[in-house]
């Protein structure tokens, strides 16, 4: 029997082919590395190397073996196996209904740059993980010929007029709607209200009257240290408590971190084109020029960064917004060298958690520590209105973030932060990622099969992850100006951002559209009135 009680017969290592695309968030684990017939060794030796870089610090809970077997593809009893050599060894144990702990952990000495797997050696060919060239999302479309670069107004709706004014994703949230598909949500009827309460209601059995005055602006220690938990087992991401910074939520990383780079003289500031528009106007708020950088089949274009002149640049890396790709392997050498010779890097992983079809894919910061500034937040995994997020800098630019944390608002409201501390350790939080990713990925089905039967033009790029879709229409030949087709479409009462909103340059038509809000006979009528706004020439009813 092992640690769990459970019979320890030794599995049978080819009983269960991995999938292509197959991996678990924890610890970035990727099945497909492991030799044939031996699996439930080398799922040990990654253990054993978590454990021993840190990653998994002691009291940490494994997750069941049924859940990791699951989300490996592997038989259960080759999850069992390599716990019991874990056990044997005295590094982890069962504690009961708490589950499987670790409980001893040699020193290691820290490095700069680590996989999933461990420390990074030369040669290794996992140092900089990212999608093989054969496995890249298809290329995206360049500018379209005779492409506007900004689409004329809509009659009556100043919102999609010939300019992108500041404010508007705000002005086009606040309007009623039947179907809302703007990008941007999870599943907010999904939100854990009972594992909510019930954290809620333990951390006020718990907290002094002390813990009700002024905090550190830095944040709990107790999400601090949570955080460091989570972004070990979800992202790669090896940090000590003291280098996390909480914030509301990474529009405030952006200000904090905008703030820094003028105090060292950094304007300008190169940013993903097509890349979020919210981002875009943030930094623009702050003072700086934005410098769009190209991004195609294998992410941002690095060679375009280092002529563009700029010494900053914003990336989404894990789940570029609005594309879809992911910045693959030569890429990020690329990038981590511009940043190792002065470069900073701004990296927003802001979705990374939600993946359907694809391995998980390491943070930027996880191979690299001296030059990412790393930014994510519970606005897509729990709710926006939370306020939460987390900012790691360099150590030499910490005591100045904190500094400017303490002057913008004295540090986050405390029992958030405690009550998100507990969602975090209990293991609360990836049983509620486990369950809206189900929900999630039944609605992005359902929004490709809406897309394939209303908009058969389409092209449909970013399925594999993310919240939201991209669809572009430059095969339609219809010649159509994205902000016309969501101006119809809202006329129709159905919200949707046109992609044209999101880019700099001119590009091919296209829409950006959000599914994880939504039911599925939502989005497949929402989807029906925009084809019927295409079809009928965009012609806004009476």
């Amino acid at each position: 029997m092992d640690v769990m009680g459970r019979s320890t017969t030794p599995p049978s290592e080819g009983s269960k082919k991995p999938q292509p695309g197959i991996g678990s968030d924890f610890l970035q684990l990727d099945i497909g590395q492991a030799p044939p017939g031996g699996r439930t060794a080398w799922l040990a030796d990654s253990l054993r190397s978590a454990i021993a870089d840190g990653r998994l610090p002691v009291g940490t809970r494994l997750p069941a073996s049924r859940v990791l077997a699951d989300e490996l593809r592997v038989t259960r009893g080759v999850v069992t196996e390599a716990y019991r050599r874990l056990a044997e060894s005295g590094q982890i144990a069962g504690r009961g209904r708490l589950g499987t702990v670790v409980v001893a952990a040699p020193a290691e000495p820290r490095g700069r740059i680590h996989t999933a797997n461990g420390p990074a050696r030369p040669g290794d060919p996992h140092d900089l993980s990212g999608p093989a060239p054969a496995e890249r999302t298809h290329g995206l479309p360049g500018p379209a010929p005779g492409a506007p670069t900004r689409a004329a107004s809509e009659p009556g709706h100043p919102l999609f007029g010939s300019a992108v004014r500041e404010g508007v994703v705000d002005a086009l949230r606040a309007l009623p709607c039947r179907i809302d598909l703007s990008p941007g949500l999870p599943d907010l009827a999904a939100f854990p209200r009972t594992a909510w309460l019930r954290a809620e209601r333990a951390v006020l059995a718990g907290v002094t009257p002390a813990d009700f005055g002024y905090g550190d602006p830095q944040g709990a220690p107790a999400l601090r240290r949570a955080v460091v938990g989570w972004l070990a087992r979800n992202r790669g991401i090896r940090a000590d408590p003291d280098e996390v910074v909480i914030v509301a939520g990474v529009a405030q990383a952006f200000v904090l971190l905008g703030q820094l780079l003028r105090a060292d003289g950094i304007r300008r500031v190169a940013v993903e084109d097509p890349g979020s528009l919210g981002a875009r106007q943030q930094l623009e708020y702050g003072g700086h020029t934005v410098v769009p950088v190209p991004v195609d089949a294998g992410g941002l274009d690095v060679g375009a960064l280092r002529a563009s002149g700029a010494k900053a640049v914003l990336s989404t890396p894990a789940h570029q917004f609005p594309t879809g790709v992911v910045l693959d392997g030569e890429r990020r050498r690329e990038l981590l060298n511009w940043a190792a010779e002065g470069g900073v890097v701004i990296e927003d992983d802001y979705d990374a958690e939600h993946r359907y079809d694809r391995p998980p894919v390491p943070a930027l910061r996880s191979l690299m520590s001296d030059g990412v500034c790393y930014a994510g937040s519970v606005s897509k995994l729990l709710a926006p209105a939370l306020r939460v997020g987390w900012l790691l800098v360099p150590p030499d630019r910490l005591d100045a973030v904190v500094t400017a944390k303490r002057y913008a608002d004295l540090g986050n409201g405390i029992l958030t932060q405690l009550v998100l501390a507990r969602l975090m350790d209990s293991g609360e939080l990836e049983r509620h990622l486990r369950h809206v990713r189900l929900r999630h990925r039944r609605r992005r089905d359902a929004m490709l099969r809406a897309v394939e039967t209303h908009l058969p033009g389409a092209r449909v790029h970013g399925a594999a992850a993310g919240l939201h879709l991209m669809v572009t229409f430059e095969e339609t030949g219809t010649g159509i100006r994205d902000t016309d087709l969501a101006a119809a479409a809202l006329a129709r009462g159905v919200k949707a951002h046109p992609l044209s909103w999101h880019r700099i340059r001119p590009g091919a038509p296209g829409l950006v559209l959000g599914y994880a809000a939504g039911a599925a006979h939502e989005i497949d009528e929402g989807i029906a009135l925009i084809g019927e706004a295409l079809n009928e020439g965009l012609a806004v009813p009476a």
